[in-house]
């Protein structure tokens, strides 16, 4: 097994679900409906549960504790995508976010339910019950949204068509891609986007919405090596606010 492999994978995982944890927990109190503002508290919940798993495993590979890794590096040091960093936006934007990015995050567990690595294959088991819950959410209303009035349908048009560059940053593929899959840890992005988009395809044809020309989009790459936006490093310094105060505090 290639650790180093390993860790980048494992890295790009729980950084991604932290940041997005917290980026959804922004709705709390502001979501369009009860039922939603409920919704995305407990998919952040969710998220921010399922870093604290992966960084778990990051310990026992011999990385800081989960929070010093969650909470004290700054931006450059961290491997989420872009797509998980920009701001909550209006709620059609979140909601696109959450369908593209929920998709692929589900299927990332699929595919690591049979990694070679055992402790990454059981965790995979055990959570990919939970994203099954998080994207039929999300094709739910993106199929009542998407056949909606003409403002949602156009809403979520704009929405999907800003978000489709950065959602394919996603798919930023490890300088060890060649390691993971030889060693049979997880199959690739290549492997996982085909997946993705088969299941984006099919939920979007049932809508009145158009997928855009991905040949003719340039995926935002960087973020998986430290290349990030201008709104990461702020949201970094509001989760760190506490732990800031006395790093050597156990928590």
């Amino acid at each position: 097994m290639n650790k180093d492999a390993l860790k980048d994978l494992l890295y790009k995982m729980a950084d991604d679900m932290l940041i997005i944890g917290h980026r959804n927990s922004e709705w709390i109190g502001l979501g369009p409906i009860l039922e939603e503002d409920i919704a995305f508290a407990s998919m952040a919940q969710d998220k921010v549960g399922q870093s604290l798993a992966i960084y778990q495993l990051l310990q026992e590979l011999g990385e800081d504790e989960p929070d010093l890794v969650a909470f004290t590096r700054p931006a450059p040091q961290f491997h989420n995508s872009q797509f998980v960093e920009l701001p909550i936006g209006e709620y059609d934007f979140s909601l696109m976010r959450h369908f593209l990015y929920d998709t692929a995050d589900y299927y990332r567990y699929e595919m690591l339910t049979s990694s070679s690595y055992e402790p990454l294959q059981l965790l995979a088991r055990k959570l990919k019950g939970e994203c099954r819950y998080h994207i039929m959410h999300a094709d739910s209303w993106i199929k009542k949204l998407g056949n909606g009035t003409e403002e949602s349908i156009n809403r979520l048009q704009k929405a999907l068509d800003d978000a489709i560059p950065f959602a394919l940053g996603i798919f930023e593929e490890s300088k060890f891609e060649r390691e993971l899959i030889s060693g049979n840890i997880f199959e690739g992005e290549i492997a996982l986007r085909e997946k993705w988009m088969e299941h984006i395809d099919a939920i979007l044809g049932k809508t009145q919405l158009v997928l855009p020309d991905l040949a003719k989009e340039s995926p935002r790459f960087g973020g998986r090596y430290g290349d990030h936006t201008k709104h990461l490093q702020p949201l970094l310094d509001e989760m760190g606010e506490v732990i800031g105060t006395d790093p050597g505090v156990a928590w």
